[in-house]
């Protein structure tokens, strides 16, 4: 199976892409994690990218913060996916991350989920490695099926108690 790789900006995007993790381990997904800056650590960060297909890796996640150029520098040296995850920072409330990270020029696309969406950015990397893996294409249905499950079972307790 293809590898994740996780890469932040800055050890302190570490509490927001933790929380990807625990889908990467509930899958069954090997991941690695870095610390690459695209703007302190532009060389490192150019050669993980360039050769990160031939190191095992099917997706990129990309977190960074402020002007958040991370995702962007990965895709222009890969043609893996690259998965964006804007940052919150204490400045903007995360909307200069995300306005760097979604506005992509036609060409090198980033997806790009919420402001400190790494779960989603997990799930998509998941999916996205899915299409070869049907292993996981059965887990990501089965997790869709019990999520189902729940909020019907949400909607039959709240309408037996309001709905008279």
């Amino acid at each position: 199976m293809k590898k994740v790789a996780v890469i932040m900006g800055s050890d302190s995007d570490l509490p927001v892409v933790e929380k990807a993790f625990s889908v990467f381990e509930e899958y069954g997904v090997p991941y690695e994690v870095h610390v690459y800056s695209a703007h302190r650590t532009p060389v490192e960060a150019k050669s993980f990218a360039q050769s990160a297909a031939e190191n095992g890796f099917g997706a990129i996640i990309a977190a960074a913060g402020k002007a958040a150029h991370l995702a962007g520098s990965l895709a222009a040296n890969t043609v893996l996916p690259v998965i964006g995850i804007p940052v919150k920072s204490s400045t903007l409330d995360g909307l200069d991350a995300l306005l760097s990270t979604v506005q992509m020029p036609a060409g090198i696309p980033v997806a790009t989920v919420a402001i400190d969406g790494a779960q989603n950015a997990a799930l998509l990397a998941v999916q996205i490695l899915a299409v070869s893996e049907p292993s996981l294409a059965d887990k990501l249905l089965d997790a869709r099926r019990a999520a189902t499950e729940k909020v019907l079972k949400k909607d039959a307790e709240i309408a037996a108690k309001y709905n008279k």
